[in-house]
């Protein structure tokens, strides 16, 4: 684990200092020049290969933090890769096409994007995986958005809102019982105390998405029509292509083990588009996997939601990510990380700068690393103690763990969440992060609360 490292020993003004060098690099390189986001890291990597050289590191040291790090990202990979055929073999077995076709009724009512933000927390809530969710039914509405001219940006916002409200309040999901674990708290005892904070944010969110959705138009109303019926002609909509869907969500809700249940969701999905097509040719149908699903629509809109999916596309995220828990590796090696822990740890004599130090941490880790599980674990970990020494319940700590931690992660564009979910998404995490409100809700409520004594024992020493 990167944790375990054995790492240099530096003062935390020091560490404050690279920190503020590298996040200011990688973020100008991201945002303002607007270069990939590989550049932007393999940028920060150098500069903590050039600081670790004047430390009097030796390189093959650097390299083995580096290989360290990146090695905790393998499991990631793996399933990148499944969810990649996962994709690719829904688009062909009909399952994202019979979404897009139900999305697409759901426009011509009101509130698109509360729809959207009702729908994917519900799924979420269901098997637990913010992730599949995205891929899956968010790939169907932002489709639906794109083609009928409704933002898309805002609708991928709407989506990862959902799919991580259902993330971090499923019993399913393995940030959740990582929070709860780490902090020492009961699953369902987390779960309920995180009531407090997450239906705020959802109910807040839900009422902005209301706001702020699309009026219905006579050229949306035609638009439907247009793609309703060449999704048809394309013979893509059926109720049977939602089998696999539901092979999925039941492997999920027993806690069948990810590799496994992308697996049979694939299967699923390759023998239904055996049939609809009337059987394929072999080397097309492994290609498939690979390259993705290419439509044959006639309708560019249409073919710009379908043709997708496929391991291939999963390629650009994989390399984000492995190169941004390389550079995390480095962090520790050269001590950055240990440094700010250890400095936050000196300023934690009220609940309120002990709750704010914990969420802020969290953060910094998302942004520094790009690690969910590393924000959960570090904070949780590095806190716990002073959790229970302010007359803290462990179920405050798992809270605060998950307000921060889980749902900050997909608004980083080097993260492992966010690079995933723009990447089968469309959209660019700068582009739909200020859209994401529960997001951005969560991690503030949770600091108000700290600030305010709300929802804590009244024994808490504020």
């Amino acid at each position: 684990m990167l944790q375990n490292q054995k790492e240099l020993a530096i003062k935390p003004l020091e560490a404050a200092i690279i920190t503020l060098l590298l996040m200011g690099l990688v973020g100008y390189l991201i945002i303002w020049m607007e270069v990939v986001p590989q550049i932007a890291i393999i940028s920060g990597i150098a500069l903590l290969l050039g600081y670790g050289a004047v430390k009097r590191v030796s390189f093959r040291e650097l390299e083995a933090a580096m290989a360290e790090g990146a090695k905790s990202g393998i499991a990631a990979a793996m399933i990148f890769f499944f969810i990649g055929m996962l994709i690719s073999s829904w688009m062909a077995s009909g399952t994202i096409p019979t979404f897009i076709y139900l999305a697409i009724d759901l426009v011509s009512g009101k509130f698109y994007y509360a729809i959207v933000f009702a729908v994917t927390s519900i799924i979420g809530l269901s098997i637990g995986s913010s992730l599949t969710t995205a891929a899956t039914l968010g790939v169907a509405f932002v489709g639906a958005s794109t083609a009928l001219g409704i933002s898309p940006v805002i609708t991928a916002g709407a989506v990862v809102s959902g799919a991580f409200f259902g993330d971090k309040m499923s019993p399913l999901s393995d940030t959740t019982n990582l929070a709860s674990s780490v902090a020492g708290a009961d699953l369902f005892e987390h779960i309920k105390n995180m009531a407090w904070t997450t239906i705020p944010a959802f109910i807040l969110s839900f009422i902005v998405y209301m706001i702020i959705s699309p009026k219905e138009t006579h050229q949306s109303i035609k638009q439907m029509g247009i793609i309703k019926a060449e999704l048809l002609e394309l013979n893509l909509v059926h109720w049977y292509s939602l089998v696999p869907f539901f092979i999925l969500a039941v492997l999920a809700m027993k806690k069948v083990t990810a590799i496994a249940t992308l697996s049979a969701g694939t299967l699923s999905a390759l023998i239904i588009s055996f049939i609809i097509n009337g059987g394929v040719n072999g080397k097309e149908f492994l290609a498939l996997l690979y390259s993705g699903y290419t439509s044959g629509s006639a309708i560019k809109e249409v073919d710009s939601m379908l043709s997708r999916g496929g391991i291939e596309s999963m390629m650009f995220s994989i390399s984000v990510i492995l190169l941004a828990l390389s550079m995390g590796g480095l962090l520790f090696k050269l001590g950055i990380i240990p440094a700010l822990l250890s400095v936050v740890q000196r300023f934690l004599a009220r609940v309120s700068m002990l709750i704010s130090a914990t969420a802020g941490m969290a953060i910094t880790i998302n942004f520094m690393i790009g690690e969910q599980y590393l924000s959960i674990l570090l904070p949780g970990n590095s806190f716990k103690e002073h959790f229970q020494k302010a007359g803290l319940q462990p179920k405050h700590l798992s809270r605060v763990l998950e307000d921060a931690g889980t749902v900050v992660n997909p608004l980083v564009p080097w993260s492992v969440c966010g690079v995933f979910i723009a990447s089968v998404l469309g959209v660019p995490v700068t582009d739909y992060a200020v859209f994401a409100f529960f997001c951005l809700f969560s991690p503030l409520l949770t600091i108000f609360y700290g600030l305010t004594g709300l929802t804590l024992p009244k024994q808490a020493k504020l």
